[in-house]
């Protein structure tokens, strides 16, 4: 058995069948089906139950990938500490963040920290909620911003620092006249709505007050980008609901914060990172650095 074989294992695990599991670590499928059953030949144990093309973990399984992931996680650590320890403030930070973060916080933001560490190259990586804490656990980035409430409960080997209280806004153009202050969801939802797809753990706040307070939205379209929405308000054709990390000095649009029962609808929003792992000093000073730019950033825009 060798970690060869692990990684294998694990990505098979997660991707559910042989050929996405290929397709993410690059082999061959015949090759990565040989590892997987000359690792349970070694084990002695049937790791899969096959259920036509997908393979389901037997509970055999599920306690081993457990302890996989363990093993990966301080075979990633080490190498890290190790490389921590060769280039000081060089090298390479992976940020994984929602399109809207990448394009109303990073654009800027990144200009600022390079000044400080011009030998560090930021890579980001487009991800929404479970898939950017699912990349930080794997080590396949350094960081994750994401919702607090992305992060399941009794998981305690994540670290985070808050970023802001996301807050819930419906954006709209000229036609619609909403009134004063916050609007209650349930009078929302009787006009068209441009909502972000259900993959967005906004949306899926959003769905829950909607079932809570025994209402359902008008939906006129759902899309995966929020500027999509509000490219289609500012048209005239809805109401967008968008999280408040999303700048609207773009657009002709008015906004007004969500509220249930007189409830503003709020999401915390930090920064994460595996406790497991040794991170450089350069991605503490990018976190609380992110930290304070957000805040003033977003003081500055009335958010």
């Amino acid at each position: 058995m060798d970690l060869k074989h692990l990684r294998t294992f694990v990505a098979v695990a997660e991707s559910g069948t042989v050929s996405g599991a290929a397709e993410r670590i690059l082999i061959g499928q015949p090759a990565l089906s040989r590892q997987i059953i000359e690792l349970e030949r070694q084990l002695g144990i049937a790791l899969f139950d096959r259920v036509g093309r997908r393979l389901h973990l037997t509970g055999e399984g599920e306690r081993f990938l457990e302890h996989c992931r363990r093993v990966l996680g301080e075979v990633g650590s080490l190498a890290e500490r190790a490389q921590e320890l060769r280039r000081a403030d060089r090298g390479i930070l992976r940020v994984a963040a929602s399109p809207q973060m990448i394009d109303n916080v990073f654009a800027n933001f990144l200009h600022r920290y390079g000044v400080r560490f011009p030998e560090v190259q930021v890579r980001l990586i487009e991800s929404f909620g479970d898939a950017t804490l699912m990349s930080v656990e794997r080590g396949e980035v350094h960081l994750g911003v994401v919702v607090d409430e992305a992060v399941p409960s009794g998981l305690n080997h994540f670290e985070q620092r808050p970023l802001m209280a996301n807050v819930h806004i419906a954006a709209h153009g000229a036609g619609y006249s909403l009134g004063r202050g916050a609007i209650e969801v349930r009078d929302l939802v009787r006009h068209p709505l441009l909502l972000l797809d259900p993959r967005h753990v906004q949306r899926k706040t959003f769905d829950a007050v909607c079932r809570v307070a025994r209402v359902r939205p008008n939906i006129l379209f759902e899309g995966s980008s929020p500027h999509s929405l509000l490219s289609l308000a500012e048209a005239g054709h809805g109401i967008a609901v968008v999280p408040s990390n999303v700048r609207l000095h773009r657009y002709d649009l008015k906004a007004k914060p969500l509220a249930h029962e007189s409830e503003p609808l709020t999401q915390p929003l930090s920064i994460f990172w595996d406790r497991r792992r040794s991170l450089p000093r350069y991605a503490h000073a990018f976190c609380e650095m992110l930290e304070k730019h957000v805040r003033k950033t977003f003081a500055r825009a009335g958010a």
